[in-house]
């Protein structure tokens, strides 16, 4: 008797659950808005293999996304502020947004799940979705897989 207490204790100990502070290895994209939703607001960290299909800007910004259309849930998005556009556009010749459209990329970064508020008229409105994004800080987060050498 006094073993079937010990098992059964062992395996509710086993059952618990932890927090944990792993880094994700992910190139699904709707692994990797899983990932970031469920470690939302802190984000997931993680190598993430992305296909790059489409970018724009917005203010100083430039966004290179996964899918065609930028709102559509399953798109990933990679955030580049100026101080990294201007490096890729030193090192590669040419904008991020004309550069990276059309590559795989391994991006180091944290994936997190942005708020964003719908306008009307150029006002917030009580409405919102959310994008998955993760914001590039150094060139040295971002990998080419298929660049020549």
């Amino acid at each position: 008797m006094k073993n079937i207490v010990f098992v059964f204790i062992l395996v509710l100990v086993g059952c618990t659950s932890t927090t944990s502070h792993s880094t994700h290895t992910l190139s699904d994209t709707m692994d990797i808005i899983k990932a970031a939703a469920d470690s939302a607001p802190n984000g997931a960290p993680g190598a993430y293999t992305l296909q790059i299909v489409a970018a724009g800007s917005q203010g100083k910004f430039v966004y290179l996304n996964t899918e065609e259309d930028y709102r559509d849930q399953r798109a990933v998005t990679v955030a580049l502020p100026p101080s990294v556009i201007s490096q890729l556009s030193a090192k590669y010749g040419m904008p991020p947004q004309d550069y990276f459209i059309g590559k795989k990329i391994i991006v180091n970064g944290k994936a997190q799940r942005v708020k964003i508020r719908l306008l009307s008229q150029g006002k917030p409105t009580s409405k919102y979705y959310y994008q998955t994004h993760i914001r590039v800080m150094d060139i040295s987060q971002l990998t080419i897989l298929d660049e020549q050498a």
